[in-house]
Protein backbone atom coordinates (compact mmCIF):
# COMPACT_ATOMS: atom_id res chain seq x y z
CA UNK A 1 0.00 0.00 0.00
CA UNK A 2 2.90 2.32 -0.43
CA UNK A 3 5.90 3.44 1.51
CA UNK A 4 5.37 4.71 5.07
CA UNK A 5 5.79 8.47 5.16
CA UNK A 6 7.03 10.51 8.07
CA UNK A 7 4.27 12.45 9.81
CA UNK A 8 4.93 16.18 10.26
CA UNK A 9 4.43 17.19 13.91
CA UNK A 10 4.85 20.63 15.46
CA UNK A 11 8.27 20.87 17.16
CA UNK A 12 6.78 21.57 20.61
CA UNK A 13 4.79 18.31 20.36
CA UNK A 14 7.86 16.34 19.32
CA UNK A 15 9.77 17.79 22.28
CA UNK A 16 6.97 17.07 24.78
CA UNK A 17 6.68 13.40 23.83
CA UNK A 18 10.41 12.85 23.33
CA UNK A 19 10.95 13.93 26.94
CA UNK A 20 8.64 11.09 27.96
CA UNK A 21 10.39 8.54 25.71
CA UNK A 22 7.32 8.16 23.48
CA UNK A 23 7.57 7.17 19.80
CA UNK A 24 5.19 9.66 18.15
CA UNK A 25 4.87 7.90 14.78
CA UNK A 26 3.82 4.67 16.54
CA UNK A 27 1.49 6.40 18.98
CA UNK A 28 -0.23 8.53 16.33
CA UNK A 29 -0.35 5.94 13.58
CA UNK A 30 -3.49 4.41 12.18
CA UNK A 31 -2.79 1.20 14.11
CA UNK A 32 -3.14 -2.31 12.74
CA UNK A 33 -6.50 -1.68 11.06
CA UNK A 34 -5.32 1.52 9.42
CA UNK A 35 -2.16 -0.20 8.24
CA UNK A 36 -4.19 -3.02 6.67
CA UNK A 37 -6.34 -0.41 4.92
CA UNK A 38 -3.39 1.65 3.72
CA UNK A 39 -4.11 4.76 5.81
CA UNK A 40 -1.22 7.23 5.75
CA UNK A 41 -1.12 10.25 8.05
CA UNK A 42 0.64 13.09 6.24
CA UNK A 43 0.29 16.02 8.63
CA UNK A 44 -0.72 16.14 12.27
CA UNK A 45 -1.42 18.95 14.72
CA UNK A 46 -4.31 19.73 17.06
CA UNK A 47 -5.51 22.27 14.46
CA UNK A 48 -5.39 20.02 11.37
CA UNK A 49 -4.78 16.36 10.59
CA UNK A 50 -4.43 15.15 6.99
CA UNK A 51 -4.35 11.56 5.82
CA UNK A 52 -4.96 9.43 2.76
CA UNK A 53 -6.32 5.97 2.03
CA UNK A 54 -6.48 3.99 -1.22
CA UNK A 55 -9.89 3.07 -2.59
CA UNK A 56 -8.51 -0.20 -3.96
CA UNK A 57 -8.82 -2.93 -1.35
CA UNK A 58 -11.38 -0.90 0.63
CA UNK A 59 -14.48 -1.38 -1.53
CA UNK A 60 -17.89 -2.95 -1.07
CA UNK A 61 -19.30 -5.55 -3.52
CA UNK A 62 -20.33 -2.90 -6.10
CA UNK A 63 -16.74 -1.68 -6.35
CA UNK A 64 -17.33 1.58 -4.48
CA UNK A 65 -15.37 2.78 -1.47
CA UNK A 66 -16.93 1.08 1.56
CA UNK A 67 -18.65 3.48 3.96
CA UNK A 68 -16.95 1.69 6.84
CA UNK A 69 -13.57 2.43 5.26
CA UNK A 70 -14.45 6.13 5.22
CA UNK A 71 -15.41 5.80 8.88
CA UNK A 72 -12.03 4.23 9.70
CA UNK A 73 -10.19 7.09 7.98
CA UNK A 74 -12.38 9.68 9.72
CA UNK A 75 -12.02 8.17 13.19
CA UNK A 76 -8.28 7.78 12.76
CA UNK A 77 -7.75 11.42 11.78
CA UNK A 78 -10.12 12.83 14.40
CA UNK A 79 -8.55 10.67 17.11
CA UNK A 80 -5.06 11.86 16.21
CA UNK A 81 -6.21 15.49 16.44
CA UNK A 82 -7.91 14.79 19.77
CA UNK A 83 -4.79 13.10 21.17
CA UNK A 84 -2.64 16.04 20.13
CA UNK A 85 -5.11 18.47 21.69
CA UNK A 86 -5.22 16.48 24.93
CA UNK A 87 -1.44 16.31 25.18
CA UNK A 88 0.73 13.71 26.82
CA UNK A 89 -1.40 13.47 29.99
CA UNK A 90 -4.62 12.46 28.16
CA UNK A 91 -5.86 9.60 26.00
CA UNK A 92 -8.57 10.20 23.39
CA UNK A 93 -11.37 7.63 23.24
CA UNK A 94 -14.00 7.92 20.52
CA UNK A 95 -17.54 8.15 21.89
CA UNK A 96 -19.53 9.30 18.85
CA UNK A 97 -18.92 9.04 15.11
CA UNK A 98 -21.32 9.94 12.36
CA UNK A 99 -20.70 9.90 8.64
CA UNK A 100 -22.66 11.23 5.70
CA UNK A 101 -21.66 9.62 2.40
CA UNK A 102 -22.12 12.04 -0.49
CA UNK A 103 -20.75 10.17 -3.50
CA UNK A 104 -18.92 7.00 -4.39
CA UNK A 105 -15.28 6.57 -5.29
CA UNK A 106 -14.07 3.66 -7.44
CA UNK A 107 -10.32 4.23 -7.67
CA UNK A 108 -7.38 6.33 -6.57
CA UNK A 109 -6.77 7.84 -3.16
CA UNK A 110 -9.19 9.63 -0.88
CA UNK A 111 -7.88 12.37 1.38
CA UNK A 112 -9.30 13.25 4.78
CA UNK A 113 -8.80 16.56 6.57
CA UNK A 114 -9.80 16.79 10.24
CA UNK A 115 -10.34 20.20 11.82
CA UNK A 116 -11.60 20.96 15.32
CA UNK A 117 -15.18 21.96 16.03
CA UNK A 118 -14.70 21.95 19.82
CA UNK A 119 -11.58 21.43 21.95
CA UNK A 120 -12.41 21.31 25.63
CA UNK A 121 -10.88 19.86 28.79
CA UNK A 122 -12.80 16.59 28.69
CA UNK A 123 -13.97 16.23 25.07
CA UNK A 124 -12.80 17.14 21.59
CA UNK A 125 -14.94 17.14 18.44
CA UNK A 126 -13.52 17.15 14.91
CA UNK A 127 -15.12 17.51 11.51
CA UNK A 128 -13.50 15.29 8.90
CA UNK A 129 -13.99 16.01 5.20
CA UNK A 130 -13.01 13.20 2.84
CA UNK A 131 -12.50 14.03 -0.84
CA UNK A 132 -11.52 12.11 -3.96
CA UNK A 133 -8.65 12.93 -6.30
CA UNK A 134 -10.88 15.41 -8.17
CA UNK A 135 -11.38 17.23 -4.84
CA UNK A 136 -15.06 16.20 -4.77
CA UNK A 137 -16.48 15.53 -1.32
CA UNK A 138 -17.04 11.82 -0.74
CA UNK A 139 -17.93 11.92 2.96
CA UNK A 140 -18.40 14.35 5.83
CA UNK A 141 -17.90 12.94 9.31
CA UNK A 142 -17.90 14.23 12.88
CA UNK A 143 -16.05 12.51 15.72
CA UNK A 144 -16.27 13.29 19.42
CA UNK A 145 -13.61 11.87 21.72
CA UNK A 146 -13.56 11.70 25.49
CA UNK A 147 -10.22 12.93 26.84
CA UNK A 148 -9.38 10.79 29.85
CA UNK A 149 -6.34 10.87 32.08
CA UNK A 150 -3.50 8.50 31.27
CA UNK A 151 -3.54 5.49 33.61
CA UNK A 152 -0.64 3.28 34.67
CA UNK A 153 -0.29 0.53 32.10
CA UNK A 154 -1.67 2.55 29.16
CA UNK A 155 1.78 2.67 27.52
CA UNK A 156 1.93 -1.14 27.42
CA UNK A 157 -1.38 -1.23 25.51
CA UNK A 158 -0.18 1.03 22.68
CA UNK A 159 0.69 -1.00 19.60
CA UNK A 160 2.72 0.43 16.75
Amino acid sequence: MGEQQQVKFPQEVIDEYAALGVDLPALFSAGHLGTRMGVQILEASAERVVGTMPVEGNTQPYGLLHGGASAVLAETLGSVGSMLHGGSTKIAVGVDLNCTHHRGARSGLVTGVATPVHRGRSTATYEIVITDEADKRVCTARLTCLLRDVNPGDAERVTG
